[in-house]
């Protein structure tokens, strides 16, 4: 059921952090008082686990941004010709920030469809970029632009980036059979059928052959 008519980011901001902004509401809002605030903001990100793992039960799991180091980290060794590795880069570290807000809605949320889901996503970049603005516009400008890519796949970079949140989530699911043999994580390795360009694919093919061999080695 779709409830954009009604969700704003700002009210979905941590209790804490309202808390904050009412304290120095008497107090004159600088601009870097407003990178501050964004700051506080996607702390959150810090200590959010990724749904899928906190659904099956996976205690301490990765945090969302555990999830984007990674990708971005990931992002810079990519050697495709004409690829510009810095706004794979950035794209990398934009993709999901909109979830400091929002949060990890996965495809199985019953009472958050798609639409709705990018929806909310860019309200939140639009208000954070509102936020970011008056101390550097251009980065706010940036930060759009890097979101909008990333979540209507507009350049090569953007296809890459996707492949690799594929990929990682496909690593980090290795990573979980090897550590917790007792959970099933089989249903996320249909993220390798996703995976499109040649050079991640390539990376993919590694990952199996590891998976295959941990599993020959039991």
């Amino acid at each position: 059921m779709s409830t954009t008519n009604k969700w704003l980011p700002q009210d979905h901001v941590s209790s804490s952090l309202k808390k904050v902004f009412i304290e120095n509401a008497s107090r004159e809002l600088t601009p870097s008082r407003q990178m501050l605030y964004v700051f506080h903001i996607v702390e959150a990100l810090k200590y959010q686990r990724r749904t899928g793992w906190v659904d099956r039960g996976i205690e301490d799991c990765e945090s969302i941004s555990d999830h984007l180091f990674r990708i971005t980290f990931m992002s810079q060794f990519l050697k495709t010709p004409g690829l510009d590795i810095s706004k794979c880069f950035s794209i990398a570290l934009a993709h999901d920030v909109a979830e400091a807000i929002v949060g990890d809605i996965t495809p199985t949320d019953t009472k958050v469809d798609k639409a709705e889901k990018s929806y909310r996503e860019k309200a939140t970049i639009e208000y954070l970029a509102n936020l970011i603005k008056p101390y550097n516009e251009k980065a706010a400008l940036k930060l759009q632009e890097d979101w909008n890519a990333y979540e209507y796949q507009t350049c090569i970079e953007a296809k890459y980036v996707k492949d690799l949140d594929k990929y990682e989530l496909l690593v980090q699911t290795l990573e979980y059979e090897k550590r917790h043999p007792e959970v099933d994580v089989e249903e996320f390795w249909g993220a390798l059928n996703l995976i499109k360009t040649d050079e991640v694919k390539g990376w993919a093919k590694e990952l199996i052959q590891e998976r295959e061999d941990h599993r020959m080695s039991k």
